[in-house]
């Protein structure tokens, strides 16, 4: 949907909390303490949820943003911590319904020539946005499943639909996102488990901000 020439998109794709609540529900939000995740807690939140933040730095003091939020200092490719993340959650609300999973490796990564790329870097970038991404499916799905299912919301990029380059383990990684992301949504359907995925453009993040030398914004 495009919008009219001189409206605020957000007026448009925004809902206001009479016509979108999830008060009750508890949401966990990847990332959530730096990038886009502090965005998504803020209108998670405004729509009601009870919010769990989980960051490898960060989480506990992004977390008393919000009321009765819980902070969570988690990384996303150690599956022990992010089984820990989930029955965090489980216990200080009793459920999740709702999974973001926002955590990412981007502003770190120096855009370079892909034979120029370690294979190291590879395995990192893969290790956080595409293990972690699945990892966080893994540990929430049982729970949702018992409740009667769920909201998952995996964030890919919009480097994978132009074909990005200099990235090339990045734009990889979260082509990958999104493949997991369509194969997911079939496989969890019947448990009335949602899974869906959203791909940002480029975004002036702190983290960008903090590091311009690496980023090419003509490429991006």
């Amino acid at each position: 949907m495009s919008a009219p020439e001189g409206s605020d998109m957000s007026e448009l794709v925004t809902p206001s909390n009479e016509d979108f609540s999830l008060a009750g529900q508890t949401a966990i939000v990847t990332g959530g303490s730096q990038g886009n995740g502090p965005a998504i807690a803020d209108g998670l939140a405004r729509a009601g949820a009870r919010l769990v933040i989980a960051d490898l730095s960060g989480a506990p003091q992004a977390a008393t943003r919000y009321p009765d939020g819980i902070g969570v200092t988690a990384d996303v490719s150690d599956p022990g911590d992010i089984d820990a993340m989930v029955d965090t959650a489980i216990e200080a609300t009793g459920r999740v319904d709702i999974l973001v999973n926002n955590a990412g490796m981007f502003t770190s990564i120096p855009m370079r020539p892909f034979d120029e790329i370690p294979v190291e870097e590879w395995r990192a970038v893969n290790e956080i946005n595409v293990i972690g991404t699945f990892l966080g499916c893994r540990a929430v799905v049982p729970h949702m499943r018992r409740q009667g299912g769920g909201r998952i919301l995996n964030i890919t990029s919009g480097t994978v639909f132009r074909g990005v380059p200099l990235l090339l383990h990045y734009v990889a990684s979260k082509g990958a996102v999104l493949a997991l992301t369509r194969a997911l949504a079939r496989e969890l359907g019947d448990d009335n488990v949602l899974v869906n995925s959203i791909a940002p453009g480029f975004t002036i993040s702190d983290g960008v901000k903090e590091n311009p030398a690496g980023v090419d914004f003509e490429a991006v």
